[in-house]
């Protein structure tokens, strides 16, 4: 590949209002990106190469979207020349109802002047008109905003955005088109905090009522709080590398959040909020710099690895019957669809709902989705060992609770069947996954300290 960058910004004026946009940090010098391999590609993108020249950032987009493979029929600039006129008509934007799809989303303004937020607007509502298939896409008019800062006009926009739409690679997923695959990646990104952010984690138990609920937050504070200069260094290395780094940036700006704000009193009455509050004030503490810095020294789970949790998490999801977004007349909130712990059929001489619920935030969300079942206790059952396998095999996953005399509570989470410690004949042996964890409830601080094995 080969780009050439004029120095001049002229031919993408059109939408940008640069008294907003920090000129001095853009370099008019005229630069060329010469590149075929992959991976130089990426190291350029993650070191931000081109994030300092408008005009050449704007053709390396061209050049990264046109390069993504699409349906055979992916309407093009042409195509929104013929429509727009039939959708909108004489009729201003802003009069017009948005989709139901981008879930009541603010269109983010970053550096936008007027023309380019009703611009906005208009190529929302044309692709609307050619994609029928799409039934939830909330991070949409963050995506075409960003898009029409490095656009010469309407139509080549929302040919770009339509390429990313349409791509049709089954091992490049790029945006969310529907409440199943967005719900499924909400659950996911809790499975990753869960492995890689204990301690952010165990914040969010202790001050959240239902922590996976502020997870389900995770696409809004990229695709709609991230200031302008952030979202877009994200979106360079995101073009390249896909969705994968989408989860590294938001486990990132947990971490900060976690390392910034741990000790401190929370700022309004809902952990959600003060963490919006702090990703759009992310300047004054991280840098962008800092920011993909921390995310990709993040160890995370492979591409193929992330691709099986996540269709685990959509199968969960299917099973229970939740694939589209339930329609409500009260204000607008996302289904809870995890709140499997109630306190009118819980009961347990252990714990307590509120307990039990911070375990239960510590297990994987595709089976925090289920109501837990009582096999085996004490009081009914007895203190026989034998008489618990009998009752806790043929189950899979499990949880052990255990009080000790001195009334402390312990126990483990075990992913797989108990019959599985036989697998070896009659010797016993070592079973589980890496997902199985021991526990023990510091009932004052209401926090589980986890323990990987």
């Amino acid at each position: 590949m080969c780009f050439a960058s004029p120095g001049a910004m002229d031919e993408y004026r059109c939408f940008v209002d640069w008294d907003k946009m920090d000129v001095s940090a853009q370099s008019q010098d005229t630069k060329e990106l010469t590149c075929t391999d992959f991976h130089e590609l990426k190291q350029l993108a993650r070191q931000g190469y081109w994030a300092k020249n408008h005009s050449l950032r704007a053709k390396v987009y061209h050049k990264l979207i046109s390069n993504i493979p699409c349906r055979t029929v992916t309407p093009d600039a042409n195509v929104y020349r013929d429509i727009v006129v039939k959708i909108i008509g004489k009729r201003s934007s802003s009069s017009l109802p948005l989709p139901e799809f981008v879930d009541n989303s603010l269109i983010p303004t970053y550096c936008l002047n007027a023309e380019g937020v009703g611009a906005v607007r208009k190529i929302i509502l044309c692709i609307a008109n050619q994609f029928p298939d799409i039934s939830f896409c909330p991070a949409l008019p963050s995506v075409i905003a960003l898009l029409l800062h490095y656009s010469k006009d309407e139509a080549e926009c929302f040919e770009q955005v339509c390429r990313i739409l349409a791509c049709n690679d089954p091992s490049k997923r790029l945006i969310d088109q529907t409440f199943l695959a967005f719900e499924s990646s909400c659950m996911t990104f809790g499975d990753l905090v869960n492995k890689y952010c204990q301690a952010a984690h165990k914040l969010m138990v202790a001050v959240s009522e239902d922590v996976l609920e502020v997870y389900s937050d995770w696409q809004r504070w990229l695709f709609g709080e991230l200031p302008m200069a952030y979202i877009a260094r994200v979106f360079d290395v995101f073009l390249v590398e896909g969705y994968k780094v989408l989860y590294r940036v938001a486990l990132a700006l947990l971490k900060f959040f976690h390392k910034v704000r741990a000790g401190q009193p929370m700022e309004s009455d809902s952990i959600q909020q003060d963490i919006r509050a702090f990703v759009r004030d992310i300047a004054k503490s991280v840098s962008p710099e800092r920011l993909l810095e921390k995310a990709f020294a993040i160890r995370l789970f492979s591409r193929k690895e992330i691709q099986l949790l996540q269709m685990a998490n959509e199968k969960a999801l299917q099973q229970k019957g939740i694939t589209v977004k339930q329609k409500s007349l009260a204000p607008p909130k996302r289904q809870n669809v995890h709140l499997a712990v109630h306190a009118e059929n819980f009961k347990s001489e252990i714990v307590s709902v509120k307990e039990m619920r911070d375990i239960w935030s510590w297990i994987p969300e595709r089976f925090a989705l289920c109501q837990p079942l009582l096999l085996f206790t004490t009081l009914e059952h007895g203190c026989s060992l034998s008489r618990f396998y009998s009752h806790s095999e043929g189950h899979e996953p499990t949880l052990l609770l255990i009080k000790t005399t001195a009334k402390e509570v312990c126990g483990a989470y075990l992913s797989t069947d108990w019959s599985e410690r036989r697998r070896g004949g009659s010797k016993l042996s070592f079973f589980g996954t890496g997902e199985c964890f021991v526990f023990r409830e510091v009932v004052m601080a209401r926090l589980c300290t986890l323990m990987q094995i």
